[in-house]
């Protein structure tokens, strides 16, 4: 997220008001100016509840992993809408970070399940029988 901002930022420093009104970009400016602000494309707000976390190992992956997918595709809408290929080339390293990304979750996911499968064998002492 830091990195596409940063290049918003920088595409869009020095540029004029009715500059960022033709580009589609006037609500944006309206609000923020060029300042770095976390938005869809619909101008709704990121939000830390966008993260979320059950405690259960498998639920959490999955979730981590279906996010990966989703960045990767964002990303590839963005290597689509981009002319400059220096910001294509950065959009192209992060696509790729997020299929490693999603490879290492899933790599861990397995290791979680197959631990969860594995046979579990609980000792007790004499002492905890015996007490109620």
């Amino acid at each position: 997220m830091e990195i596409v901002a940063t290049i918003f930022y920088k595409l869009t420093r020095g540029v004029s008001p009715q500059q960022m009104q033709a580009a589609g970009l006037g609500g944006h400016y309206a609000q923020h100016d060029t300042a770095l602000f976390w938005s869809d494309p619909n101008g709704v707000p990121w939000v830390a509840s966008y993260i979320a976390a059950t405690g259960d190992p498998i639920t959490d992956l999955t979730e981590d992993m279906d996010a990966e997918q989703k960045a990767r595709s964002t990303y590839e809408h963005l290597i689509h809408l981009s002319d400059d290929p220096l910001v294509t080339d950065v959009l192209k390293f992060l696509r790729e970070r997020e299929i490693v990304h999603f490879q290492r979750f899933g790599e861990t996911l397995d290791d979680v399940q197959n631990h969860m499968r594995g046979r579990k064998v609980f000792l007790s002492t004499e002492k905890d029988i015996m007490e109620p």
